[in-house]
């Protein structure tokens, strides 16, 4: 992807976001190009254009005018993972409910393992809207490709903004299966399951994200 294209393709992940009623008016998407990131203005995800963009200094310790105050959780996933190119920030219906009954989930199918050996849950259910509430949450993410913030929807990242959409798609997915699986005896995959399926994804998840956004 080059980065004449990165805006159109960033904002293209938020419409997508908010087709697939992963978002509201809440919610944004970002991408790294080197020391900079540009994200989603705080406004509906579904009206975002390319235009729209904030650029801000992936050092920054103020935020630029016209960036949405959860820009900070975007700032510390990229400061604490190097190999993070995009981040997606959403308020799926079923992470407020996963969040609210477990501590991680376990991937008890196959797609569940393209989030992560386990997806953890973030703690207190506060907005991430200063440095420090930003870097603990980055903290909870750790090596995983989403985190649950409790009482405040789902965080999931990748190498371009579709993948970090398509992991949002897929972590609404695991929680929405997880929940019907509460209370019933089940088994999450083995290492060597998840190994399998982790090695697979890659063009697994570009199908995936051409599918949520209608492109061949």
């Amino acid at each position: 992807m080059t980065d004449t294209g990165l805006p159109a393709q960033i904002a293209l992940a938020a419409r997508v976001l908010a087709r697939h009623g992963l978002v509201t008016a809440f919610g944004h998407v970002s991408a790294r190009i080197g020391d900079r990131v540009l994200v989603t203005p705080p406004t509906a995800p579904g009206l975002v254009a390319a235009e729209d963009l904030v650029t801000v200094d992936l050092a920054a310790d103020e935020l630029p005018a016209g960036a949405a105050p959860e820009t900070w959780a975007h700032l510390a996933v990229y400061r604490a993972r190097p190999d993070v190119a995009a981040v997606a920030r959403a308020q799926p219906e079923s992470a407020f409910a996963a969040a609210a009954v477990t501590r991680e989930l376990a991937p008890l199918h196959g797609q569940a393992a393209w989030l992560g050996r386990r997806v953890p849950v973030h703690e207190p259910a506060r907005l991430l809207r200063d440095p420090a509430r930003a870097a603990a949450a980055a903290h909870t993410l750790a090596d995983a490709d989403a985190v649950l913030l409790r009482g405040n929807g789902a965080l999931t990242v990748g190498d371009t903004p579709g993948t970090a959409v398509a992991r949002m798609w897929l972590l609404d997915a695991a929680c929405r299966v997880h929940l019907a699986a509460a209370g019933h005896q089940h088994r999450s995959l083995d290492d060597e399951d998840v190994d399998a399926w982790r090695a697979a994804a890659p063009p697994l998840l570009d199908r995936l994200w051409r599918h949520l956004a209608g492109v061949p």
